[in-house]
């Protein structure tokens, strides 16, 4: 269905509405219309100086009062990791847990917030999951690819972003054409019988450029459930493309589409048992993305306009072959389609102002086949819309400091409206040596719709909300061979969601959802304080040192949901990271990376809480260039074979060694 969905787009471009803006290192000409989450040729040649996210609109990073770390294509091959989110757990104030090996559920908390109060974003698309309990993203399918940036934004950002924004934004940008034609090909294998190929192909002329690129992994992994004697093997695909097309010089055509497929074995609670242990459960993922649009230059540049749809469709299907009356243990459909206006108008040499408005529609099919035949049990199907508008201004009111702030309203189908706000501050000392950042930022999270409609629902949930702030600075020493960082960071998260057991309860709304049921509701709250520190340090021409440490004290505060201070699962207080880097005369490249976590929490199967033991793993990477544009490289992960877990009696992997070679022309 999503594969078919993606060829009719890219065959519809003649039809097609918006496109997301360049990045760029300098402003546009007048004349010649951009994008807010578009990667152009800058991204891909690695602009680190330049942040799209914070403010939807090519900023330089040294106006911009938001947390943000950006990564780079030559980053992204410098780490040579596959999956996106082993990168980001090495990015400061984020924790990655995964139930198991390679594709099974990666989630990650930024500053402590809940996993699903991320928005995740690919192409400016977000492509959380409407049919998750709470509309959370799994990476565990998302590959690096044909990637060209990262950028990281931590802290609450919904008044340009919306719901989900409680923690922060990730932004995938794929890669854009820079010449008439060029490609790239990647071949990995390694430990556990693993197998990665990645390529891509594109070109630019004058008036169009377009760009393809594809994957396929596979893995035989480990077993999900630590316990357990047989691997749960991984297999996924993707496709990333784009057609833009320049109409005139002030009006353009842009195509986008985005797909994976993947199949993955995996443990946990056995249906119809309940047990937790070794199964044979496996499942299926297909997400199709889709973006088109139109994007327009009007008042001689003054005016950027776009206006785009833009799709998000997820299909979920379980199996258990020694299951009774059915094979089929889940099965789940949901999408999510958005009409997007956003116009970005310069009101005078130094400020801008960013506004724009939006209507999404959500809808949900999930189903649990056993339970249906067993009990009577019956699917849910629920649909909703949430409607925004938002404005922001950015402007230098000194000649050094940057100052925005700006508001935004959200109308939801089920619970109404609600209001956020965020403010921020770069104020630049000693010729832009010393950066002091500021920033207070409000998040709130909607109800999803299983929340919302399911057996378990709840009609009368308020939006998760939130308070967050961080303040820091940048210095840059040694003739910017040194900078530092250091920012302090706090949130207040209020209505939380979650779910309350009606076993023995005998409450009005416990007898509405049955015995031995429950239901969602606003009972939890959270408080998150921290400190992250940052150090990157060009020793010399060919020694490269980066470091990171967090400190983040994340403790529940509701007195109904556990002891009030208690710290919040599966969220270590302590991380931190270490890289070097040496190229040697010889042209050699080598890097050790170390990634520490303190000890955390989590919860065994009958609720008690248990310890998680604090780890340290140990990368070593190599890299060598045979000739121009063929590089050979080779890591061994987890190089002394660290026993860890991430998740409670989930497994992780051992020392593995993978080696490839990469070709570009």
């Amino acid at each position: 269905m999503y594969a078919n969905r993606l060829t009719a787009a890219l065959l519809i471009t003649a039809s097609a509405l918006a496109a997301p803006w360049a990045v760029r290192a300098q402003p546009p000409s007048p004349n010649q219309a951009s994008a807010p989450d578009e990667a152009g040729a800058a991204a891909a040649n690695a602009v680190s100086g330049v942040v799209v996210t914070a403010n939807r609109s090519p900023t330089p990073s040294l106006q911009v009062g938001q947390s943000v770390t950006v990564l780079t294509r030559p980053q992204i091959d410098l780490d040579q990791e596959t999956d996106v989110a082993d990168i980001l757990a090495r990015t400061p104030g984020i924790v990655l847990t995964r139930n198991g090996g390679p594709g099974e559920v990666a989630s990650l908390f930024i500053r402590g917030a809940d996993s699903d109060q991320t928005v995740a974003l690919i192409d400016g698309v977000k492509v959380n999951d409407p049919t998750d309990p709470g509309t959370g993203y799994d990476f565990s399918n998302l590959l690096t690819g044909d990637i060209a940036r990262i950028e990281v934004l931590r802290g609450a950002q919904s008044t340009l972003y919306g719901s989900e924004a409680i923690g922060g934004v990730i932004n995938i940008i794929t890669a854009a054409p820079t010449r008439p034609l060029e490609g790239s090909l990647q071949v990995e294998g390694g430990s556990y019988g693993t197998a990665y190929v990645n390529g891509a192909v594109g070109g630019k002329q004058d008036q169009y450029d377009w760009r393809l690129g594809a994957y396929y992994h596979s893995t035989d992994g480990v077993s999900a459930f630590a316990g357990g004697a047989s691997p749960d093997p991984y297999h996924t695909a993707g496709l990333s493309g784009r057609l833009h097309y320049a109409i005139t010089p002030d009006l353009q055509l842009d195509q986008r589409v985005y797909y994976t497929w993947s199949r993955n074995a995996f443990d946990g609670y056995d249906t119809p048992s309940g047990n937790f242990g070794d199964d044979a459960e496996f499942g299926r993922t297909e997400q199709a993305v889709d973006y088109t649009g139109l994007n327009l230059s009007s008042f001689d540049g003054r005016l950027k306009s776009r206006i785009a749809y833009e799709y998000n469709g997820l299909d979920h299907t379980s199996e258990d072959p020694n299951q009774p009356l059915t094979k089929y243990t889940f099965r789940a459909n949901g999408e999510s389609d958005t009409l997007e206006y956003e116009g970005t108008y310069a009101l005078a040499a130094d400020y801008r102002l960013v506004f724009g408005a939006s209507d999404e529609r959500s809808y949900i099919s999930t189903d649990s086949p056993y339970y249906d035949l067993a009990y009577g049990e019956t699917p849910t199907k629920a649909q909703a819309g949430i409607a925004s508008g938002y404005a922001q201004i950015t402007g230098d009111v000194l000649r050094d400091l940057t100052l925005t702030g700006g508001v935004r309203y959200d109308s939801h189908t089920t619970f109404g409206g609600h209001v956020t706000g965020q403010a921020s501050a770069a104020w630049r000392l000693n010729d832009g040596s010393t950066i002091v950042r500021a920033s207070f930022g409000q998040g709130f999270k909607a109800p999803s719709l299983y929340q919302l409609y399911s057996a378990y629902g709840n009609t009368a949930l308020r939006p998760e909300s939130a308070n967050a702030w961080d303040a820091g600075v940048e210095q840059h020493l040694l003739g910017d061979k040194l900078t530092l960082q250091a920012t302090y960071f706090g949130r207040e998260t209020r209505d939380l969601i979650e779910f309350v057991d009606c076993f023995g309860v005998n409450t009005p709304i416990c007898i509405a959802h049955a015995a031995g049921d429950g239901y969602f509701q606003n009972v939890a709250r959270a408080r998150a304080e921290g400190l992250e520190l940052q150090g990157v340090l060009h020793a010399t021409k060919r020694l490269d040192i980066t470091a990171n440490y967090t400190f983040d004290d994340d403790e529940n505060r509701s007195a109904s949901h556990g002891p009030v201070g208690q710290q919040l699962i599966r969220r270590p207080k302590n991380t931190a990271n270490l890289s070097l880097s040496y190229t040697w005369p010889v042209k050699l490249t080598t890097s050790l990376a170390a990634r520490y976590a303190g000890p955390s929490f989590d919860e065994d199967e009958f609720g008690d809480t248990v310890v998680l033991k604090s780890y340290t793993l140990l990368d070593l990477r190599a890299s060598y260039p045979l000739r121009d544009h063929l590089e050979l490289y080779g890591r061994v992960e987890n190089l002394t074979d660290t026993h860890y877990e991430t998740a409670y009696q989930y497994g992780t992997l051992g020392r593995a060694a993978y080696g490839g070679v990469r070709l570009t022309f």
